[in-house]
């Protein structure tokens, strides 16, 4: 155990807090500390703060319909310009199609994202490796679909160049069509 004189010697472990601010360079140093480890000064500035005398009477508040009517002109010049600036068409800002050609010249641009386009792109590649079909895979169709019924033999062209036809469309992955032609879903 400690005695009484011990206890008086350690010093107090309480915690410290930060004071008030030096009334000279405005540091703040603990509330333990006489004077100011930066400037040694030993002034302090007052908890509470001197209000300037010749400090300006706050500005009454304009009524409800100045303010409406401030707030509107605000509005209308905020749309009017900011019409302007949408309506101002700058040339140099339209971006030059990526797959146009230096000698083809500017054409109508469009607004289409790449996603789609690339979806685009497949579609058309299917069609187009459709349309390259072998002459003898070609022929063996038209064949297939004159002897698959000779019954009538008026209809032997018409069955033959719809059987092609079919093939064609199956190989672009299109769906078949039943009847007369029908509108492309968009």
């Amino acid at each position: 155990m400690r005695t009484t004189a011990e206890k008086a010697a350690m010093p107090s472990l309480k915690p410290v807090g930060y004071g008030l601010p030096c009334a000279k360079c405005k540091t703040y140093y603990l509330a333990n500390l006489t004077s100011c480890p930066i400037c040694k000064s030993a002034e302090r500035v007052s908890a509470t703060a001197a209000v300037p005398a010749n400090k300006p009477v706050a500005e009454s508040h304009p009524d409800g319909a100045v303010l409406d009517e401030e707030r509107e002109r605000f509005l209308r010049e905020f749309k009017a310009k900011l019409y302007a600036a949408h309506m101002q068409i700058n040339p140099s800002a339209y971006l030059r199609c990526t797959f146009a050609d230096e000698d083809e010249g500017a054409h109508e641009s469009a607004t289409v994202c790449k996603t789609c386009y690339e979806d685009l792109q497949t579609r058309v590649g299917l069609f187009e490796a459709a349309l390259h079909i072998d002459l003898k895979e070609a022929a063996q169709v038209i064949y297939d679909a004159v002897w698959a019924d000779t019954s009538d033999s008026n209809r032997t062209y018409q069955n033959a160049a719809q059987a092609l036809l079919g093939e064609l469309r199956k190989r672009a992955g299109m769906k078949l069509i039943l009847g007369p032609l029908q509108p492309l879903p968009h």
